[in-house]
């Protein structure tokens, strides 16, 4: 199980960073006023989800094994305040979330994947924890691209394989990997 912990630790983290390149690569290629764009008044834009994955993080990841993850510190409905934050304090914010997230994973050993942490007085084993969290950052990672897709329309340049690509992108990838078996 520790060698498949340290495994399981390097693996996360990657996705992790992964989501973070992400989000990173659309936030650059959006101006402060596309940040806060919506599609309607009830929609969440870029610049609120940003706020909420920021507050989770830091309150899911300080102390993540001792304390727990819904911190009384956190005020999870500011977060869905549109408040007109400039792009360098959203770039901030968002830093920070996942300073707070890289750093814990940082801290983690592989034994304590199987330690017992709370979130909202709910038990979860560690490892559960943050397969719950990778599931959540996707998902809001994916609603930031896309936003950000939709506001560049034409403009926007894929961040995976392009559509009308793949047989190209395929062939690139088995020709690197030496792999000729397709």
């Amino acid at each position: 199980m520790l060698e498949f912990g340290k495994v399981y630790l390097t693996v996360i983290h990657e996705r992790f960073k992964g989501l973070k390149d992400l989000g990173d690569k659309t936030i650059a290629r959006l101006s402060e006023e596309e940040l806060h764009w919506a599609i309607h008044e009830s929609s969440n834009s870029i610049s609120i989800i940003i706020r909420h994955m920021s507050g989770n993080m830091i309150s899911r990841w300080t102390d993540f094994l001792t304390s727990d993850g819904e911190k009384s510190s956190r005020n999870r409905e500011e977060e869905f305040m549109n408040t007109m934050t400039t792009k360098e304090e959203l770039l901030a914010i968002w830093e920070k979330g996942w300073c707070a997230l890289f750093q814990a994973l940082e801290k983690l050993s592989a034994e304590q994947l199987q330690s017992t942490v709370y979130i909202r007085g709910e038990a979860h084993m560690a490892v559960e924890a943050i397969e719950r969290q990778v599931a959540h950052y996707a998902m809001h990672v994916g609603q930031i691209l896309f936003i950000g897709k939709q506001i560049k329309k034409d403009e926007w340049e894929s961040l995976s394989i392009p559509k009308g690509q793949s047989n190209e992108y395929n062939e690139m990838m088995f020709n690197k990997g030496g792999n000729h078996d397709k």
